[in-house]
């Protein structure tokens, strides 16, 4: 291990602590967020993966109505609806 690994290994702690110690700061700050604050964050990231899901549901039979197809269409848009939805969660959980 070089002197330059440790040195972006060091950064790397020094940033983490540092963006924990702010978050920590504004907690003390600002407070805990309101109950329905929370509930309602809740019911909307529920709304962000049920949509998308349910879309591919119908889009796929849809699809597989069409071309005859057994469920190839319903499996593979219903995978697919509920991934984005997952992502579209996780971009909203991650946002300030």
């Amino acid at each position: 291990m070089t002197d330059r690994d440790r040195n972006n290994g060091r950064d790397k702690m020094l940033e983490v602590i540092h963006t924990s110690e702010e978050r920590r700061r504004k907690w003390q700050e600002e407070g805990e967020r309101p109950l329905w604050k929370n509930l309602s964050m809740v019911g909307a990231l529920g709304w962000l993966i049920v949509v998308p899901t349910v879309l591919g549901v119908f889009a796929g039979r849809w699809l597989d109505d069409r071309f005859d197809t057994e469920v190839l269409f319903s499996g593979a848009l219903t995978f697919a609806g509920a991934c984005f939805g997952f992502w579209l969660a996780w971009q909203r959980m991650n946002e300030k």
